[in-house]
C-alpha cells in the first residue's frame, strides 16, 4: 500500500463575547476577540512566560502584540522566524500599535534594514547602529521623539546580539541592551527553531529568570501551534525554579464557536523517489487546472530542486501563466506576483506568516487544495494547517483536499495502522509514534555541544561582572541551564575551554610576527598556548605543570624558534576553524553566491538570485568569470560532489584523525557525474584554506548508523585521502562543519577535538 486516505473533520475556534481588555486595546481587534487572544492578555498579567498554542492562522500575532500593553511605555521586540516575515509582521505591528494607541516606534531590523539605516549620526557598523537605536532611538531616527521602540527582527540578529557575536567594539554594549532593554519579548513560530536555535531561546529565558528581569515586569510570549516536547520539558524545569508559565490552547470547545478550517480530504502518499514524485505532482496539478479551473491550490516541498523541476514540467505543459514560485530566493515584488497565480509552488519559506491571500479574495478558503511533503510531524501539521482556512470567511462548508508525501520509512513504522474514520486525533497519535517523523538531533545536540555554545556569553558576563556581587549569578545561570540541557560537567571546565577558544580565535586573526610580538597581551593567549603545549609538546607541558620549568622560560622559545611559533599559529587556526560552526546561528560550508538567472530556472522573472554554492554545483550548469555567475541550464541529473584530501602519511591519518573534529588543509572539491570529473573554475573560488568536519571510515558495524544519519538529513560526502606513503587514494566519508559533530554524537562515539579533549559530554 503506497497511499492512505482519511477525512479530517472541520475545526472551530472559540470567540470571547465579553473580553476583559482595555478599551484602547479592543480597537486593535476590529473583527472581534478570540478566546485564546483574551486569555493570552489576561495570563500575561500574572505570568512571566505565556505560550499561545492556537492553530496557524487564528490570530496569534495579535495575541502576542497585545501583551505589549502591560508595558506600554517600555521597549519591546518581536522575533519573526524569516526575513520575509519581518516585512509582513512590521506592517502588522504598525497597524496594531496605531489601532491600540500604543506609543511605540516600530522598526524592522534584518541585516539589510540595518545596513540601510542612516549613518550620519553614528558609524557604519551594524552593531553600533543597533546599540544606539536601543539606547536612544532618536539617535538613528529623530522622528522618534523619546517614544519606546518595538523592534521586529529575526532569530539571527537576536542570537548574535545575545551571544556576544558582534564585533569586539560592539558585542558587550549590544548584548547588555538585548538583556535589559526589552520588557516584552515575542518569539513567533519558535517550533521552527532547530536545536542550536532553541539553545539561544532557552538561554534567554533562563537569564531572564536568574538575573531578575521577570521581577521587574518582563513578559515573554511564545507563539507556536506545534510545541516541541523537549522544549516543553525545559519550560517545566524553569517552572520548578519559580518561573510563572502559562499555556493557552485554542479553546475549540464552548458555546461561542466559529469555523476556522474546513474538513480536509487527505491522501497520504509514500515518497518513493524524486523522479516519481515530480511526475505525480505535475500530473496532479495539471488535472486540477483542467478539471477544477475555479479552485486555488499550492504545492509546498522541502527540496528547492524538486520544486523547480515540477515548475519546469508545468511550464512545458503550457501552464506558465497559471503557476507562480515562491522560494527563499524570490524577490519581494515577484512574491506578490506569484501570490496572485492560481497555483503557488513554494518551499518552506511560506510555512509561517504567508496566508495565500490574493487581491481578489474568494468568499471561501484561500486554498482549496494543497500538495506537500513533510520530513517530520511538525512540518506536517504546519502545512496541513495552511489549507481550508475560513476564519472570518462567509463560506465555510466547502471541503478542501490535500496530498501529503511522507518518508518511505513511515510505512515500516506504523502509518498503515491509521483508521479512515477517526480524524485528526488518531492521526496525531499515529504520527507521534513514527520514529522517522521525529525531529532529529535535538537531544543529541544539547548533550554534545550546547554547553560550549552557552559558555561564550556566560564567560563574557562573568568578565563584565568581575568584582561585583552579581558575578555569582553567572554560576547560578549555568546550573539552571545545566538542569535544562542535562550536562554533567561543571562551569569551570567550560570556562577554561572557552578561554582557550578565545585565544585561538584572536591568534588566528593575526600575522605570525604580530603574534610573536604581542601574544602575551592577546585575550586568551596564555590559555591557548598551554593548550598547544598539552596537545603538541606534552613534555614541556609536564615540565610547567610540575614546576621544573617556568611558563616564561617556555614562552621565550616563541621569540627564538620560528618553527615552534608557526606550529602554534597553525594550531590556533585549526582549533578556531574546527569550533567555528558552533558559534554560527546558521551553518553553511561556503558563503552564498550571486547568480544571474536569465532563463528563469530559479525565478519566474529574469533576475539575480542568492544561492548556496553546493546547490549550484549539484543542480545547475553555469558559466562563471571574475564578474558574474550565470545559470545556463539545469543538470540532467544531479552532480555528485567528492572531497579530496592530501596528507603526509595515510597511516598517521587513520591513526590520529578519523572520528575527530578537525579543520583540514589541502582539502578540495570535485564535481562528478557517473564517476567522471567535471571541472569548474568556481570551485577554486569558493574553496577555503581550512575546511572543518569529521572523517569516518565506513564498515559493516557502522553502516546502519551512517544510513540512518543520511535519512535524517545530515549531509555527507565521499572523501578520497592520499598520502606520500600511499599515493593511491582511500575512500572515507566526510561530514563537513556542524554535520560532523552531530553525526558522531548521534552515533554515540566519543568525539575528539583538535586539542585531544573529549567533546562528548552526555
Amino acid at each position: 500500500m503506497t497511499s492512505l486516505k482519511i477525512q479530517l473533520e472541520p475545526r472551530s475556534i472559540a470567540t470571547c463575547p465579553n473580553p476583559a481588555l482595555p478599551t484602547d486595546l479592543l480597537h486593535a481587534f476590529e473583527h472581534g476577540v478570540l478566546q485564546h487572544q483574551a486569555e493570552v492578555y489576561e495570563a500575561a498579567k500574572n505570568h512571566d512566560i505565556v505560550l499561545d498554542l492556537a492553530p496557524t492562522g487564528t490570530g496569534k500575532t495579535k495575541a502576542g502584540l497585545s501583551v505589549i500593553h502591560h508595558n506600554r511605555d517600555r521597549n519591546a521586540i518581536y522575533i519573526a522566524p524569516t526575513n520575509a516575515l519581518i516585512e509582513q509582521q512590521t506592517v502588522a505591528a504598525e497597524n496594531f500599535v496605531k489601532a491600540a494607541e500604543l506609543p511605540h516606534l516600530v522598526k524592522a531590523a534584518s541585516a539589510k534594514h540595518v545596513r540601510e539605516w542612516p549613518s550620519d549620526r553614528v558609524g557604519n557598523r551594524p552593531g553600533e547602529k543597533i546599540y544606539n537605536l536601543l539606547r536612544e532611538p532618536a539617535t538613528i531616527f529623530p522622528e522618534c521623539g523619546g517614544c519606546p521602540l518595538l523592534l521586529v527582527t529575526n532569530p539571527d540578529i537576536f542570537y548574535y546580539a545575545a551571544f556576544f557575536q558582534y564585533g569586539s567594539k560592539d558585542r558587550s554594549n549590544i548584548a547588555s541592551e538585548f538583556y535589559s532593554s526589552f520588557s516584552t519579548i515575542i518569539f513567533d513560530e519558535f517550533h521552527l527553531y532547530d536545536a542550536k536555535q532553541l539553545v539561544s531561546l532557552l538561554f534567554y529565558l533562563a537569564l531572564s529568570k536568574v538575573f531578575g528581569y521577570f521581577e521587574h515586569g518582563r513578559k515573554i510570549v511564545l507563539l507556536t501551534a506545534t510545541p516541541e516536547p523537549a522544549c516543553e520539558a525545559a519550560l517545566t524545569l524553569l517552572a520548578k525554579k519559580g518561573t510563572r508559565i502559562k499555556s493557552v490552547d485554542d479553546q475549540s470547545v464552548g458555546n461561542h464557536l466559529i469555523p476556522s478550517q474546513t474538513s480536509v480530504n487527505l491522501e497520504i502518499r509514500k515518497y518513493v523517489d524524486k523522479e516519481s514524485v515530480i511526475a505525480e505532482i505535475a500530473a496532479e496539478v495539471s488535472d486540477r487546472l483542467k478539471q477544477q479551473s475555479d479552485q486555488y491550490g499550492a504545492v509546498i516541498l522541502d527540496s528547492k530542486d524538486t520544486l523547480n523541476r515540477v515548475s519546469d514540467q508545468l511550464r512545458h505543459r503550457g501552464y506558465e501563466h497559471y503557476v507562480g514560485r515562491i522560494t527563499g530566493d524570490t524577490p519581494k515584488h515577484q512574491r506578490y506576483t506569484a501570490a496572485q497565480k492560481q497555483v503557488i509552488l513554494a518551499t518552506s519559506t511560506v510555512d509561517v506568516g504567508f496566508n495565500f491571500e490574493r487581491d481578489i479574495s474568494p468568499d471561501r478558503q484561500n486554498l482549496d487544495w494543497l500538495i506537500f511533503s513533510a520530513r517530520d510531524r511538525f512540518s506536517f501539521w504546519q502545512r496541513i494547517g495552511r489549507v481550508g482556512r475560513v476564519l472570518g470567511k462567509p463560506t465555510t462548508d466547502q471541503p478542501s483536499n490535500a496530498i501529503a508525501y511522507l518518508p518511505e520509512l513511515a510505512w515500516e513504522q506504523g502509518i498503515t495502522d491509521l483508521s479512515r474514520h477517526d480524524g485528526r486525533t488518531e492521526l496525531g497519535q499515529i504520527l507521534e509514534k513514527i520514529e522517522c517523523l521525529k525531529r532529529p538531533f535535538l537531544d543529541i545536540y544539547w548533550r554534545s555541544e550546547a554547553f560550549l555554545e552557552i559558555a561564550k556569553p556566560l564567560l563574557e558576563l562573568e568578565t563584565q561582572l568581575e568584582g561585583l556581587a552579581q558575578v555569582k549569578l553567572v554560576a547560578d545561570l549555568y546550573r539552571v541551564l545545566q538542569g535544562i540541557l542535562g550536562g554533567k560537567r561543571e562551569w569551570d571546565f567550560y570556562k577554561k575551554r572557552m578561554r582557550i577558544l578565545y585565544g585561538a580565535e584572536n591568534i588566528a586573526k593575526l600575522p605570525v610576527d604580530k603574534v610573536r610580538k604581542d601574544w602575551k597581551f592577546i585575550k586568551g593567549g596564555k590559555s591557548c598556548l598551554m593548550s598547544f603545549l598539552r596537545a603538541c609538546c606534552p613534555e614541556d607541558y609536564e615540565d610547567i605543570q610540575s614546576g621544573r620549568e617556568s611558563f616564561d622560560s617556555i614562552t621565550n622559545l616563541l621569540n627564538q624558534d620560528l618553527e615552534l611559533l608557526g606550529n602554534f599559529c597553525s594550531y590556533a587556526k585549526i582549533l578556531h576553524t574546527s569550533y567555528a560552526p558552533l558559534f554560527r546561528f546558521r551553518d553553511s560550508l561556503f558563503e552564498n553566491l550571486k547568480v544571474q538567472d536569465p532563463h528563469k530556472f530559479l525565478l519566474d522573472e529574469s533576475g539575480e538570485v542568492i544561492l548556496d554554492p553546493i546547490h549550484l554545483l549539484r543542480f545547475y550548469e553555469f558559466a562563471s568569470d571574475s564578474d558574474q555567475i550565470v545559470a545556463v541550464g539545469r543538470a540532467e541529473q544531479p552532480y555528485s560532489l567528492v572531497f579530496t584530501l592530501r596528507v603526509c602519511s595515510l597511516e598517521e591519518f587513520e591513526n590520529s584523525y578519523l572520528c575527530r573534529l578537525f579543520a583540514f588543509e589541502n582539502c578540495s572539491i570535485k564535481r562528478t557525474i557517473g564517476g567522471t570529473v567535471r571541472p569548474t573554475a568556481l570551485i577554486k573560488e569558493i574553496e577555503q584554506q581550512l575546511i572543518p568536519g569529521v572523517v569516518v571510515k565506513e564498515h559493516s558495524k557502522n553502516r546502519w548508523a551512517i544510513i540512518k544519519l543520511c535519512k535524517q538529513g545530515l549531509e555527507c560526502y565521499p572523501i578520497h585521502v592520499s598520502g606520500f606513503d600511499n599515493p593511491n587514494p582511500k575512500e572515507y566519508l566526510f561530514f563537513p562543519s556542524l554535520a560532523g559533530i552531530l553525526a558522531i554524537a548521534a552515533a554515540g562515539v566519543s568525539l575528539q577535538s583538535p586539542d585531544n579533549e573529549e567533546f562528548w559530554v552526555a
